[in-house]
């Protein structure tokens, strides 16, 4: 017994010792890899690829990203005309396997009939949804209504913007689009298209339960005031049709895309690397937003005889809405926030604006600050001139433009605002500023008690978060159309290449003391 007890525990040490030298030697090869990737890390500067890729996928790799946002790189200057981050990105918005080619026209539950709501962004907003919501509903797309009533007053239709047949052919296998309802689908019709409009951010549900019956009876249903009329937070599916609608179907007509173009082109030729600066500083958008702007009794009187459009809006404080971060930044403002964080005098910049509250006078602050200064106005003249009664194809021209800059600066938070912020971040998180309005608000009210290199400090800080990295973000927490998620895909992250990136001479030259000299002065 007592043998056959020895012979157990003999064998039971044979297995732990063969056990442990397996596991040993495995170390040794781990080790001895480690090694040799370090020596290969230290005389190169870089690992071999696909060794890095899959050290990485031992971990989740996102790790690396964070860790390394977390060892000081937040401490470090911010490269203002590029992030380090943007290339490990890219979109990916193709459909997948199992997203089912569109039903053809005869096999479709109806037509859906849309009249979009708002000025060129808003109305894009409700063209990219109206997709989802046939595909939604398995229904004909009939191309999409323009709103010619709202504040903009633009008569244009939808190929007079758009690229009505690359729109069609582009999406023809998600959703079919027809121009128009054929006409013997009309006459066969007992009643008139049946009009509905359904609460805003209404989910795919809502549709299946309360339009598609109606759908089924009527065979055409005319959605009204569509606008923000679909839920933020679809399938990722969806979100990816999403994306193809809004970022290669919507094109603009050849007019619009070739005066766009031209005007970066001139824009270009007069510099390597621009900022466009979307100013919204209209008069009713300033009434609207019930804050005071410094310019005495006749701004209060003046805001506030335009407030009374609006029965229904509250009496707010100014002083309040500005340290909420409700009201948008002034031209001066934008100007001091940009000169802070370390864009030199004779930096080009492209102004994107409708009527500016104030006119020329609130823009000479600005001027001086950027004396670069361009609008479209400035650079395209007489080119324009097909374009003046159409607000709409005037706003799509600063679209392109906008998309096309190295930067891309915002004093709002409004539809072109968010559109092109996400617009960027599928294109490769090209630079987007938004000013954190709330912080910088009180910053810019104790101006006058701080030189010019703690202001610039303090700005620096408070735009951290704020300068268009691919972290700033959780899906889910803004629009879908600022920050699209389900789109954007990561490639593997590498320590070398942020090192490599980090070697590079970043920051700009500063031109003279502009900025402070004026900022003294105010």
């Amino acid at each position: 017994m007592v043998h056959y007890i020895n012979n157990d525990q003999q064998q039971s040490k044979q297995q732990q010792q063969q056990h442990f030298s397996r596991r040993l030697s495995w170390s040794v090869v781990c080790g001895l890899m480690l090694f040799v990737l370090g020596l290969i890390s230290l005389f190169t500067g870089h690992v071999a690829s696909d060794l890095d890729w899959y050290s990485h996928r031992l971990v989740n790799p996102t790790s690396f990203y964070y860790s390394y946002k977390l060892e000081g790189s937040s401490r470090a200057p911010i490269d203002i005309w590029k992030s380090k981050f943007s290339e490990f990105y890219y979109q990916c918005s193709e459909r997948g396997p199992c997203f089912t080619t569109a039903v053809r026209e005869p096999s479709s539950n109806g037509y859906l009939l849309i009249a979009t709501s708002g000025g060129l962004n808003q109305q894009r907003t409700g063209i990219t949804d109206a997709v989802v919501v046939a595909r939604i509903l398995n229904a004909t797309l009939v191309v999409p209504e323009l709103d010619h009533h709202s504040f903009w007053k633009d008569d244009s239709d939808f190929p007079n913007i758009f690229d009505v047949n690359w729109f069609i052919s582009t999406l023809s296998k998600d959703v079919t689009i027809v121009k128009r309802i054929p006409d013997k689908v009309m006459r066969s019709m007992e009643k008139p298209p049946y009009t509905m409009r359904v609460p805003r951010k209404s989910e795919p549900e809502y549709y299946l339960e309360q339009v598609l019956p109606i759908l089924l009876r009527r065979r055409v249903v005319q959605l009204t005031k569509f606008d923000y009329r679909l839920a933020n937070d679809l399938d990722e599916e969806l979100q990816k049709l999403r994306c193809r609608v809004n970022y290669h179907a919507l094109r603009f007509t050849k007019p619009i895309r070739d005066l766009g173009q031209k005007v970066v082109s001139r824009m270009r030729n007069m510099t390597n690397r621009f900022i466009a600066v979307h100013l919204r500083f209209e008069p009713d958008m300033l009434a609207f937003s019930g804050c005071y702007y410094g310019g005495g009794d006749k701004e209060r009187y003046e805001l506030g005889e335009i407030r009374k459009r609006w029965a229904t809006l509250p009496d707010l404080s100014p002083d309040g809405e500005r340290k909420r971060g409700k009201c948008p930044l002034t031209p001066y403002e934008v100007g001091l926030m940009l000169r802070a964080l370390g864009f030199s005098n004779d930096t080009h910049i492209y102004v994107a604006s409708g009527e500016i509250y104030g006119g020329e006078e609130t823009l000479q602050p600005l001027r001086e600050l950027f004396p670069n200064f361009y609008t479209k106005e400035m650079l395209a003249g007489e080119e324009l001139q097909p374009f003046l009664n159409f607000s709409s194809r005037l706003a799509a021209v600063d679209y392109i433009v906008c998309d096309e800059s190295d930067v891309f600066v915002t004093n709002n938070n409004g539809n072109m605002a968010k559109i092109l912020a996400g617009r960027r971040r599928y294109m490769g998180h090209k630079r987007t500023i938004r000013p954190n309005a709330k912080k910088l608000s009180s910053l810019f009210m104790a101006r006058d008690r701080m030189d010019w290199a703690t202001f610039a400090k303090k700005v620096k800080s408070c735009q951290r978060g704020f300068m268009g990295e691919p972290d700033e973000m959780r899906p889910g927490r803004v629009e879908f159309h600022e920050f699209p998620s389900s789109c954007i895909c990561q490639k593997p992250f590498r320590y070398s290449n942020v090192y490599n990136y980090n070697d590079r001479d970043q920051t700009p030259k500063q031109g003279p003391n502009f900025a402070e000299t004026k900022f003294a002065q105010r």
